[in-house]
């Protein structure tokens, strides 16, 4: 078997530096928190990286990282009374950043979901995880994961017949 190309930081942040993204924008809902989420994984990634084994180490410990930081963020008093309204024209490619894709009613309807469904559906469809690994790094129970995805799919099969019926 061959051996696995050494972790370092900048392999770290070419390999899952999108997947940390769209996934702090996925459960941040603007680019600011988004960015400043981004931003704290991976500050807290360089005094993990040593304890990291393989790549797959890697990223689950990304997305656990990014997970948490988004619950601490919306455990914050100020995060919980304040609704922002981002604005569609300021998210821009800034120096090769990563650029929101085009609307699109499911993308659109998945962002009006409540975090805890919005999180399973995006590491699901988005990022391509099976239960068994959602489970594992929201810590919680797979039949959890399984209810919280039929009721996040109904929850989007109504704002999607809502939307079309307007």
């Amino acid at each position: 078997m061959p051996k696995e190309e050494k972790i370092t930081m900048e392999k770290a942040v070419d390999r899952y530096a999108d997947m940390v993204y769209r996934l702090a924008l996925s459960q941040m809902k603007n680019t600011t928190d988004a960015d400043d989420l981004f931003q704290e994984v991976f500050v807290r990634l360089v005094s993990h990286i040593q304890d990291l084994e393989s790549w797959e180490h890697v990223k689950a410990w990304l997305i656990r990282v990014t997970i948490n930081c988004a619950k601490k963020h919306f455990g914050q008093y100020w995060n919980k009374n304040v609704d922002y309204i981002e604005e569609p024209e300021r998210i821009a490619d800034l120096n090769g950043g990563y650029q929101l894709p085009e609307e699109h009613p499911v993308r659109d309807a998945v962002g009006k979901l409540p975090p805890k469904y919005r999180l399973v559906i995006h590491l699901y469809y988005f990022e391509e995880l099976t239960v068994a690994e959602i489970a594992r790094l929201t810590e919680q129970k797979e039949t959890t994961v399984k209810s919280q995805m039929h009721r996040a799919r109904e929850m989007l099969k109504e704002l999607l017949e809502e939307e079309h019926s307007l």
